[in-house]
């Protein structure tokens, strides 16, 4: 069956794609903190808070990128066997930790990575 996909397996799995998915994963990581210390600090200065609400906005926008590109990948690219898919699916529906794991631990694990590192770096040697 041919697929139709939005998003292109060179783009998804691009050094570049990787290294935002990493960074986006990392700031979903952030929002934990958050969640935990809240209720210890009810009375925050205004001038603090305005830097804690940029902080908490690229956080929450960190997690939205990693369920959205995690979820993607899991669906369309991972190669696993399906109770490994089955079992991350079920760690990415508690989000922001699920997909963040799945993002630092599977994404970019991939085998996908390490063809296309070894392809690259036998282009390299050839051209020199």
């Amino acid at each position: 069956m041919l697929r139709y996909y939005y998003i292109n397996k060179e783009w998804m799995l691009s050094g570049t794609a990787r290294r935002i998915y990493r960074a986006a994963a990392l700031l979903s990581l952030a929002l934990i903190p958050f969640f935990f210390l809240e209720p210890f600090f009810p009375d925050i200065p205004d001038s603090a808070l305005a830097f804690l609400k940029v902080i908490f906005l690229g956080a929450v926008l960190g997690a939205a990128t990693t369920v959205v590109a995690m979820e993607y990948f899991l669906f369309g690219f991972d190669k696993s066997s399906s109770w490994k898919k089955a079992f991350w699916f079920c760690v990415m529906a508690v989000p922001p930790l699920g997909p963040a794991l799945y993002c630092l631990i599977v994404y970019s694990r991939s085998e996908d990575f390490k063809a296309k590192n070894l392809l690259g770096e036998e282009e390299t040697r050839a051209r020199c």
